[in-house]
């Protein structure tokens, strides 16, 4: 019988970084969204609503998506 804690396994280096830099984006994207928002209270500007930050973030999403789109298919024009 064989103890678990005994064991061990070959581990990539890049199979242990992936949870790392995971936890790293999210951390960068927490703190981003964080920024923005107290920003957009500091000035005032509403969370929702016309005009609101998530109005103005979800617009310029699109946009962004919808150029790609333009740019990644020329032939559809």
């Amino acid at each position: 019988m064989e103890d678990a804690s005994m064991t061990t396994e070959n581990v990539s280096e890049s199979e242990t970084a992936e949870p790392t830099k995971a936890a790293s984006a999210k951390a960068a994207d927490d703190q981003l969204l964080d920024e923005l928002v107290g920003r957009a209270q500091a000035e005032g500007l509403h969370l929702t609503g016309e005009g609101g930050l998530l109005q103005q973030l979800t617009k310029r999403l699109l946009e962004s998506a919808l150029e790609g789109e333009i740019t990644d298919h020329p032939s559809r024009l």
